[in-house]
């Protein structure tokens, strides 16, 4: 058996890539086409395009912005997970990454059931992605427990939960709060 530690160093990118074009194909299939047809815009795209190019344009575009919300939630769990490991962690020599590089596997095979399921419903896609994320914190957990102790365990739980809780209800906010602006200033 191969004990490289960077064999699987590209899970994390593959990873980004398949749960994007799992949330492209949904919502571009499901929401947007549908959207636009309803509107009358995409008879006036045909006019321009093939359906084929058309559908290959949106779903390129869809893959990109997704990708790079994924990619700055990536960032942003990173961070998380070593400023909670710095806070609660009793060593300094940094075995605790080492440790949990293999839990990209995790995202890395959800990604690939979201791809195939991508065509029937968003939703399903979804919940792939949170129980891939709840499944990735409990393996996170587990695998740095050893370097914890019990209130360091308390401690690293209560801080991603706190944080993650904190930037959730935070873009909900903001999104309410921007969604009732365009609300107030239609003139309807």
């Amino acid at each position: 058996m191969i004990k490289n530690t960077y064999l699987t160093s590209y899970f994390p990118l593959i990873s980004l890539l398949l749960f994007s074009l799992s949330f492209s194909i949904s919502f571009e299939f499901k929401m947007m086409i549908p959207f636009i047809k309803n509107i009358g815009i995409y008879a006036g795209m045909l006019e321009f395009f093939t359906d084929g190019g058309i559908k290959l344009a949106l779903l390129a575009l869809l893959t990109i912005a997704f990708f790079m919300v994924y990619s700055a939630l990536k960032i942003i769990a990173d961070t998380i997970n070593e400023l909670s490991l710095l806070f609660f962690s009793k060593e300094t020599e940094g075995q605790s990454l080492t440790k949990i590089r293999s839990g990209s596997g995790i995202y890395f095979f959800a990604g690939a059931f979201a791809l195939l399921i991508s065509f029937y419903s968003i939703l399903a896609v979804l919940v792939v992605f949170l129980i891939a994320t709840i499944s990735y914190f409990i393996y996170f957990v587990h695998k740095v427990s050893g370097e914890l102790t019990i209130s360091g365990i308390i401690g690293v739980i209560f801080f991603q939960v706190i944080v993650w809780a904190t930037l959730l209800v935070g873009v909900g906010y903001i999104a309410i709060k921007v969604y009732n602006s365009i609300l107030a200033s239609l003139p309807i």
